[in-house]
């Protein structure tokens, strides 16, 4: 099962994708609340909501014809993992590391999937990161165990960790040069874990540049799996309904490149994951 948010009238909408069409799961299904976030808090049954609303008369919206908001536009916490492919480690220069380097993603960071992502003026470093994105569907419980964890997991999506690396490097955390506005790509659908191999494991992962790959590996290459990583992160703090996990980037990030290759004004980027779908965003100007 694949749902999306989409914006009708300025407001976001939580709608399931039959095909290339939408069906706005609240307007035939009117105890579903209205957000992707604010279901799962409810505890819906996101799949048979969308199997009542699939078998009902409602309208159908085409994909096509969407604008998409970020797939939750106000989650609880963006968690995001940095190092978490081998590949990307030993580009970096660095072994794997002996804990995950997490960090944090704020929500006026997040753009959705057709919005453009935006070079800041201050800086050209402005690079990609294709990531699969995980959201959480139940509150997970302090110290749960791996054997447990995937069970709290709603379904997985695409993400961009689009980076300005002059000033994630300005300081000892990464916070600041992953919190421009508008450069964590976020969509546009999320497949239900039921649908995709366990813990999303053995997934083609690509970026993509004006069409060219720029990144192309498979999610079997994680360091820490979403298993893993959702029982580390229960040591520490509540995993809630529409939190999200960024699990990390494999290896060909425009920084490690020779020459470096940064994303600027006019190109288009594309993160593709299989079985999930392709997000895809615009590059632009701050001010264009």
């Amino acid at each position: 099962m694949k749902f999306t948010t989409f914006l009708h009238d300025g407001s976001p909408r939580l709608g399931v994708v039959d095909g290339d069409s939408v069906i706005d799961l609240n307007a035939v299904q009117p105890q579903v609340p209205a957000s992707l976030r604010g279901a799962l808090e409810a505890g819906v049954d996101l799949p048979a909501a969308a199997d009542a609303a699939l078998g009902s008369n409602g309208e159908r919206i085409a994909l096509a014809s969407l604008e998409f908001a970020p797939l939750i536009p106000e989650p609880g916490k963006v968690i995001c993992l940095g190092l978490n492919y081998f590949d990307h480690a030993k580009e970096g220069g660095r072994d794997k590391p002996e804990y995950p380097w997490f960090f944090y993603r704020g929500k006026t960071s997040l753009v959705a999937h057709g919005k453009p992502g935006r070079v800041p003026k201050i800086s050209e470093r402005f690079d990609y990161e294709a990531e699969l994105g995980v959201i959480i569907g139940r509150q997970v419980p302090r110290h749960v165990s791996q054997e447990a964890a995937l069970q709290y997991v709603a379904g997985y999506t695409c993400f961009n960790d689009m980076s300005v690396r002059d000033y994630q490097k300005r300081t000892p955390q990464w916070t600041i040069g992953k919190n421009f506005d508008a450069t964590g790509g976020f969509g546009p659908v999320m497949v239900t874990a039921d649908e995709l191999p366990q813990g999303a494991v053995g997934l083609n992962i690509q970026c993509r540049l004006n069409g060219e790959v720029m990144q192309n590996a498979d999610t079997a290459d994680m360091i820490w799996s979403v298993a893993e990583t959702i029982t580390l992160l229960s040591q520490c703090m509540t995993l809630e309904p529409g939190d999200v996990i960024a699990m990390g980037t494999p290896a060909g990030v425009g920084q490690a490149r020779t020459p470096q290759l940064w994303m600027k004004h006019g190109d288009t980027v594309e993160i593709e994951i299989e079985g999930i779908g392709t997000l895809r965003n615009p590059i632009l100007g701050e001010e264009a």
